[in-house]
């Protein structure tokens, strides 16, 4: 029998995006349901018909750019054999009637995290995740640069099957494309209306929230407790340049995004001396998360500034973001059909047992 007094069922409003909004649902976590199974831990250092071993960089695309050396490679870039945008222009782009299409132009780049088969990013030394992602900035800026068709380069990772991986080796994915994506322009368009607002960015607003505020919520006729908030209730983990929250409007039951504590909109900007905390927060972040869910599928990805000059005022209420989804459901047609997201954990339960975990 479910304990109705102790299950929450409430909508919370993105305050990133307030368009967006996540049903929080707890009593649905009781219902029978098929969770996405963890991917088992797969621990062989080399796999001899593996694309992405060392041996076998005959069996993909050229390196475009290595790390550290080509010849003693820790990570490996190569063009993607079946991308989803083409440098090859196809001359696709018309419209007729109400009906546009544009060329599918662009880039699409693997990146081969490691050369090691079966490592996760929990285990990776922080020093090869802050290769790995210095390696990121340097094809973004890279890409930028050579090309001003491009408008929005997007870095991400799929892990497991569900998560949309296709090879096992631990890899990444870069897509340049001459379209900013719909979730971007939203967080941009918010973001700037915010800070045209209040002169705020409201990143920085809501860090200082998950840092600072405290309080308790009294339900006006009875006198009692609604709600409790605590300091440092969403925080994850802390370095010295960066932090890992949990959102309070959580669309994955286990999301969590990772910030700089400082202004910096635009990723490709990122100093070597802050690469080293980021890392070590991330890594950490990830150990929480395998602690917690074991090898869960997931998802991550970087959302950065725009190069389009009309993102360019956005410099001051926009910052970088690193946005972790682990993938422990299937989304329902519930969750299709109204665009709104089932989370059956309350976000500030989640937090506390991935803070909870000893490193």
């Amino acid at each position: 029998m479910v304990d109705e007094s102790q299950s929450i069922r409430e909508i919370r409003i993105n305050p990133i995006v307030p368009s967006e909004s996540v049903l929080v649902s707890t009593a649905r976590g009781l219902r029978p349901r098929k969770e996405e199974a963890p991917v088992e831990r797969d621990e062989r250092e080399h796999v001899e018909k593996c694309p992405f071993c060392t041996g076998n960089e005959e069996m993909t695309p050229a390196t475009i750019a290595a790390w550290p050396t080509p010849t003693d490679w820790q990570v490996r870039v190569v063009e993607n054999l079946f991308p989803v945008l083409s440098p090859q222009q196809s001359g696709n782009a018309l419209n007729f009637g109400l009906q546009k299409v544009i060329d599918g132009y662009g880039r699409h780049e693997v990146v081969i995290d490691h050369r090691n088969h079966g490592i996760r990013v929990s285990d990776m030394d922080v020093s090869h995740i802050e290769g790995m992602f210095s390696m990121f900035r340097d094809r973004m800026q890279e890409i930028y640069a050579s090309d001003e068709r491009i408008k929005y380069v997007l870095v991400f990772k799929n892990f497991g099957a569900a998560a949309g991986a296709s090879i096992a080796h631990s890899h990444s994915q870069i897509v340049a494309m001459p379209v900013v994506p719909e979730n971007v322009v939203n967080e941009l368009n918010a973001t700037r209306q915010y800070y045209q607002k209040y002169n705020q960015n409201i990143f920085h607003t809501l860090i200082d929230e998950a840092l600072t505020f405290e309080a308790t919520i009294y339900d006006r006729q009875s006198g009692e407790v609604r709600r409790k908030i605590n300091v440092g209730q969403y925080i994850i983990e802390r370095g010295e340049y960066f932090i890992a929250v949990k959102p309070f409007a959580s669309r994955f039951e286990w999301e969590v995004q990772i910030l700089p504590l400082f202004d910096q909109a635009d990723f490709v900007n990122i100093k070597d001396e802050h690469l080293n905390d980021f890392a070590t927060v991330l890594k950490h972040t990830m150990q929480r998360l395998n602690n917690v869910l074991g090898g869960v599928q997931y998802n991550f990805f970087l959302h950065s500034l725009p190069h389009s000059p009309e993102w360019q005022d956005c410099v001051d209420s926009y910052v970088w973001h690193l946005e972790i989804c682990p993938r422990t459901s299937i989304p329902t047609g519930f969750e299709l059909g109204s665009g709104l997201f089932v989370s059956t954990v309350s976000p500030e339960d989640a937090a506390e047992q991935l803070r909870s975990v000893s490193l």
